[in-house]
């Protein structure tokens, strides 16, 4: 009977509602793994700049280069999750208005 219940539920499940849990599933994954690499960016950073302080002739020419690469990956990212971001609230958007009841003429 259980068995039963199960199937029935499986086969009456809303496609807009299973769409919409993939959806927020991709985007909580993507936010997850976004966050990690932006702390594991952000902790290679602190260990880069010790590095170079403790790092006797190492040129400022150098040092300048890398802070440049740093802030141009930084920029980099901001923008790249800024475009997600603007994407995801798209389908967001999307998800609203098909959910909304049609109206009628």
């Amino acid at each position: 009977m259980h068995k039963k219940n199960l199937k029935q539920e499986a086969i009456s499940m809303d496609p807009k509602k299973i769409a919409k849990q993939t959806f927020d599933f991709y985007k909580s994954t993507f936010n997850n793994t976004f966050n990690a690499m932006m702390m594991l960016q952000e902790q290679t950073q602190k260990v880069m700049d010790m590095y170079l302080e403790q790092t006797s002739g190492f040129p400022e020419e150098g040092k300048k280069a890398i802070g440049e690469w740093i802030k141009a990956y930084k920029k980099g990212s901001e923008d790249f999750k800024k475009a997600v971001d603007e994407s995801f609230k798209k389908v967001e958007d999307f998800f609203s208005e098909a959910g909304k009841p049609a109206k009628k003429e």
